[in-house]
């Protein structure tokens, strides 16, 4: 997500902002970017913490990193385990009435892309 993270902050454009939208349109999800505020994690922590399975953490969080919102790293523990800490990346975005104009105009197809994803999560939730 080329523009979100550098000093001096480029709008979205419209794939990228329903990227990030459809990533954060989810109480799981908002409640794992609200945990991961306070410092990165990984997710068996995550899991115990939010009282949710690993696997839908698990999911909940390639979703997030799939919209440049989290990234991770593999890290060895003292005790040998391979250890999968995830943390926020840097995220400034105000919504605006022009924001989403211009996004929308930048738009690459003319299908819901938003609503394509949230079918997915639905399937991948069991819902």
């Amino acid at each position: 997500m080329k523009g979100l993270y550098t000093t001096t902050p480029q709008p979205p454009s419209g794939d990228e902002l329903l990227r990030i939208l459809s990533a954060l349109a989810s109480p799981h999800r908002l409640r794992i970017v609200a945990a991961l505020s306070g410092g990165r994690n990984y997710v068996s922590q995550l899991a115990r913490e939010l009282r949710v399975s690993r696997p839908l953490i698990h999911m909940h969080l390639r979703r997030l990193e799939a919209a440049g919102l989290v990234s991770s790293k593999l890290e060895v523990s003292e005790d040998g385990k391979a250890m999968n800490y995830y943390e926020l990346r840097p995220l400034d975005l105000r919504l605006t009435p022009e924001l989403i104009a211009g996004a929308a105009h930048t738009l690459t197809t003319e299908s819901a892309a938003g609503e394509a994803v949230d079918a997915n999560d639905e399937k991948e939730e069991g819902r």
